[in-house]
């Protein structure tokens, strides 16, 4: 198959998949078989993409030309290859897990739901593969209107309430201020194609770069910078396969990576290096991880803490991209990974307890993993890849960045790592300790409850065995990792 048609196919089945959705309406199990076959396909084709990627092999696909010089393009390199294979197999594992909870909890407009989220993934590829900055900008926009359904989900007045929240953030930032800088930028360089070392290097020096750059990082909007944050805890409304979608398969990772893009092949980290203006992003960074730990640290609603520890460790990825070595890079890519299989275990895991036990705080979680060992045993997994310790995928990526800041002797980045590990400890590790060793409160000690649905048990199971799978056989995931540091040198 030719690069074309493999790229061509990748931003179809989603769409395709919506449409058949949609059909399938009055027959929920024809419709469940649709989105995990989709699921499945779109897998396969990223999958089969990942050799000749590594073969250095170009693959570039134009769709349209809708205004002389802004091309809506699609090419394939090493980080939109790690955001595309991560997001389309946890979509496999997210169908699997929205079965039992939208079944388990008698979930409405079940339809609309895996509709949503097909032209989600749609969108997460277009933005995993575009190849400049207007087909980038593009897709990031679907991604936003297509998931806010999804965060109004409920329909209550506390779900759009969030709703509104999350679309005026993201829309406000991407319009405001994203696309100010898109305009920048084509305007300096004449075009906006994605350049291995930085398509403005060269073009741009002085305070603009820190200006520029300020426009791009907050204009990301989903990649939730303190202070523009606030959407992702709003969104916690949302049913919890929608928080999973949310922090782990498409939208935050959309953000992190679209900043990791734009570090890389926008402005490249040599320029960056040798400017001061631009030294600014380290800090933000860093008090980002610092004050959102805090604030998860006092919340009791397990998901509004798994929200601020989400807004803390994407920092962590922008983080590792702004101390501008090749081996913070390396980091910040593995992070991607890393934090997309062990958050989507802690908020499978959040789902399972109230689908299961119909428990929403940590103070209620008392003895909990006696009667769920699945499903915190895997919360367990999740949250150690948090904190980074071995044998999880975190321990890797934070490994990367901390040896990027030694190196480049950032001990402001050294100082924050090491703080928010021992943050990251003490608002996940007293959960494990709550469900495991501390007797059931009186008034549930009769409570019968068990494990949640089987596909819900399944699908939490398979990523935490994922997140310690990607600590003892990383060398996929490193080797793209690497080949995304030689571009941005």
């Amino acid at each position: 198959m030719s690069a074309a048609v493999s790229l061509g196919w990748i931003i179809a089945v989603p769409f395709a998949a919506a449409i058949l959705i949609v059909m399938s309406d009055p027959r929920p199990n024809q419709r469940e078989g649709v989105t995990l076959a989709a699921a499945l396909l779109l897998f396969v084709l990223n999958a089969a993409l990942v050799p000749r990627v590594l073969a250095g092999e170009a693959l570039v696909l134009h769709l349209a030309e809708p205004v002389a010089g802004l091309p809506i393009a699609l090419s394939v390199e090493p980080l939109g290859m790690t955001f595309a294979l991560v997001a389309s197999f946890l979509w496999i594992v997210n169908s699997i897990y929205s079965v039992g909870y939208m079944r388990g909890n008698k979930e409405q407009h079940q339809t609309r739901f895996y509709v949503c989220f097909a032209i989600a993934l749609g969108a997460t590829m277009g933005i995993a593969f575009a190849a400049n900055l207007f087909t980038l900008f593009m897709f990031y926009e679907v991604l936003t209107l297509c998931t806010y359904p999804l965060v109004v989900h409920k329909g209550d007045a506390g779900a759009r309430a969030g709703g509104r929240t999350y679309l005026a953030i993201l829309l406000a930032t991407s319009i405001g201020l994203q696309l100010l800088a898109i305009t920048i930028t084509y305007v300096i360089a004449g075009h906006g194609d994605f350049t291995p070392g930085g398509l403005l290097a060269g073009r741009i020096e002085g305070p603009i770069v820190g200006v520029l750059l300020a426009l791009y990082m907050f204009g990301i909007g989903k990649a939730a910078l303190m202070p523009l944050h606030r959407w992702l805890p709003a969104a916690m409304v949302a049913p919890t396969p929608v928080s999973a979608l949310l922090h782990a398969v498409a939208v935050v990772k959309a953000g992190v990576f679209t900043v990791v893009k734009v570090v890389v092949y926008v402005f490249g980290i040599d320029l960056l290096a040798g400017e001061s203006s631009a030294a600014w992003l380290l800090y933000a960074a860093g008090a980002s991880i610092l004050i959102a730990s805090l604030i998860a640290l006092r919340q009791d609603n397990l998901k509004r803490r798994l929200a601020y520890s989400t807004v803390s460790q994407l920092s962590y990825v922008t983080l590792a991209a702004a101390i501008l070595v090749p081996i913070s890079i390396v980091g910040a890519a593995l992070h991607i990974a890393a934090h997309a299989f062990g958050k989507i275990t802690l908020f499978f895991a959040a789902g399972s307890i109230y689908t299961a036990a119909h428990k929403t705080e940590v103070s209620q979680l008392d003895g909990i993993g006696r009667r769920m060992p699945w499903t915190m045993g895997a919360f367990a997994v999740g949250a150690l890849s948090m904190v980074g310790v071995p044998p999880t995928a975190g321990f890797l990526s934070k490994w990367f960045m901390l040896t990027g800041a030694m190196q480049s002797g950032q001990m402001f980045a050294v100082a924050v790592i090491v703080a928010s590990t021992l943050l990251n400890a003490a608002y996940f590790l007293p959960i494990v300790y709550r469900a495991f060793f501390r007797a059931p409160a009186v008034d549930d000690a009769g409570h019968a409850h068990g494990e949640a649905p089987l596909p819900i048990v399944l699908a939490l199971s398979i990523t935490a065995a994922c997140t310690v799978a990607l600590f003892f056989w990383p060398d996929l995931a490193l080797l793209l990792a690497r080949d995304l540091a030689q571009a941005a040198r």
